[in-house]
């Protein structure tokens, strides 16, 4: 997350997203993401800003094609409610192993469980255009009551409440991350807002749709945002 803020809000002093993630001065944070993107903030700040304002017009075209049926994706500001799920984690690619692990290994849970119908998250913690595809994580979650005590090997957790910057998308596993890039990449640093330490999610509601033939669903992407 601090690194998704210091491309997405590049007029953001570095203090200000040390400080948001937990770090207690400029120098800590400095020594940690070195150590990670061998590169200091500012330089490889520079460096992903400029690597995204020449792949700006790719971006714009691609989530264009991805969202032709309704016009172009919608984004609005929402207030949602903290939500308690019940998830199980992927560590990997994102895009079709991720859909995969839904229909593989999520959905016989969810069956197990008598939880379809209800709410579902998929909850986002890195960049794939900064970590590695093999370590980016993913959690697959259901919504379920504080009390759940599901079968097999799940956890749980609170996705926080607040305000967040939602736009609905419709389309493949294949443009969603360029719907995604659209989103964190392009409408937010002109949107006047800036995102805090709370995980991005793309939520699916009860009824969403998804195509078994084209492999088409629809669902909202969360990014979690307060004022500059």
């Amino acid at each position: 997350m601090a690194a998704q803020r210091l491309v997405a809000q590049p007029r953001v002093p570095v203090l200000e997203v040390a400080l948001s993630v937990g770090f207690g001065s400029t120098e800590a944070f400095a020594r940690a993401f070195k150590g990670r993107f061998d590169a200091t903030p500012t330089r490889w700040r520079d460096a992903e800003v400029s690597k995204r304002d020449q792949v700006k017009s790719k971006l714009d075209q691609a989530v264009s094609l991805s969202a032709a049926k309704d016009g172009g994706m919608k984004v609005k500001i929402v207030d949602r409610q903290p939500t308690t799920v019940a998830y199980l984690r992927h560590v990997g690619p994102y895009g079709k192993p991720v859909s995969d692990f839904w229909m593989d290994k999520v959905a016989p849970w969810m069956e197990t469980n008598g939880l379809f119908g209800k709410p579902r998250y998929g909850i986002s913690y890195d960049d794939p255009g900064i970590t590695e595809a093999r370590k980016l994580r993913y959690d697959a979650a259901v919504e379920v009551p504080k009390d759940f005590k599901g079968a097999g090997d799940h956890h749980m957790t609170v996705i926080p409440g607040g305000k967040y910057a939602a736009g609905r998308f419709k389309g493949t596993d294949k443009e969603v991350g360029e719907a995604w890039n659209w989103l964190l990449r392009d409408w937010l640093p002109g949107s006047g807002m800036q995102l805090d330490a709370r995980p991005c999610f793309e939520h699916y509601a009860a009824d969403a749709s998804y195509d078994a033939k084209t492999g088409e669903f629809e669902c909202e992407i969360c990014i979690p945002v307060t004022s500059l």
